[in-house]
């Protein structure tokens, strides 16, 4: 049965690092990205160290599905739902949710976990995923759908970031 999957692009603070340690914590695999890493420089080591073990995978294509076994690689992992954090969320976040959409995966996209470097590029990149079919969702509503209730050690050990 397919299970939920978190793909961090290019992030090079606090909600990435609860939905890290949520989908560590909970076994959802994890794949993450780095855009031209000898350019613009490697992922947060802050979120590295929650990552352990998830070994970038390194691109040149704004989009995570032009990088060369991207897709054969979710597939693999079984993926669905696919989630998405990162940045930028009208360039590379965006272009990754079109093609995975059009690849026949469901995809959401985490709004408060996503960001560019302006305002209404943001707006406008969130806008264009929900026409195509992505789910928007929240940090919080993505890691209590995970959870589905409270009375596990996960829930209290999660909880206790979202709280920070």
């Amino acid at each position: 049965m397919p299970r939920p999957m978190l793909v961090v692009v290019d992030v090079q603070e606090r909600l990435l690092k609860i939905l890290a340690a949520s989908a560590r914590r909970l076994g959802h695999a994890v794949v993450l990205t780095e855009h031209y890493p000898k350019g613009l420089g490697r992922t947060l080591p802050e979120l590295r160290g929650l990552l352990d073990g998830v070994e970038p995978m390194e691109k040149t294509a704004f989009s995570c599905g032009g990088v060369p076994g991207f897709i054969d690689r979710l597939r693999a992992l079984d993926a669905g739902p696919v989630v998405l954090a990162g940045v930028e969320a009208h360039v590379c976040v965006l272009l990754t949710a079109l093609d995975l959409i059009a690849a026949g995966f469901t995809v959401a996209v985490v709004a408060d976990a996503v960001c560019s470097r302006r305002r209404e590029s943001l707006e406008l990149g969130l806008a264009q995923a929900r026409q195509a079919g992505v789910v928007v969702t929240s940090t919080e509503t993505l890691v209590f759908h995970w959870l589905g209730r409270s009375d596990s050690d996960a829930f209290r050990e999660i909880n206790k970031l979202l709280k920070e």
